[in-house]
């Protein structure tokens, strides 16, 4: 709460129907819904524009996040640590370029292609 970022950003696991891995105070995994993460951020639906949720199987928790934020991408299934890095790189340079969050989605996705990582459909954005 000391900072108001435009864009939210994990990057780590998720499970689908059980949620996104955190760690608790004991430095444990904890394993956090979709309900919760979309409460979270109904709370900061003022400050923040995006959520990139760079995780396995995070498509679900972006659904509902989606409700609050006006963009929100999630992965719809596994993604490896190769195209998660280079779907991040990308997007940030583009939106370090000055270009919409629409535009550097588009950009980081085609951005696997090029590579020729498979997953270039595996990110998926969500517009409120």
């Amino acid at each position: 709460m000391d900072y108001d970022p435009a864009i939210v950003h994990f990057c780590g696991h998720g499970s689908g129907d059980e949620g996104i891995v955190f760690e608790d105070d004991d430095g444990q995994a904890l394993l956090v819904n979709k309900d919760a993460l979309s409460g979270l951020f109904k709370l900061f639906a003022d400050k923040v524009e995006c959520v990139v949720l760079n995780a396995c199987y995070s498509e679900k928790q972006a659904k509902a996040i989606v409700k609050h934020i006006p963009y929100v991408i999630g992965m719809k299934k596994a993604v490896g640590d190769p195209a998660a890095i280079e779907f991040a790189v990308a997007f940030y340079d583009a939106l370090g370029a000055g270009e919409s969050i629409e535009f550097a989605y588009k950009l980081a996705c085609n951005a696997l292609q090029w590579k020729g990582i498979p997953e270039h459909l595996t990110p998926v954005l969500k517009i409120k």
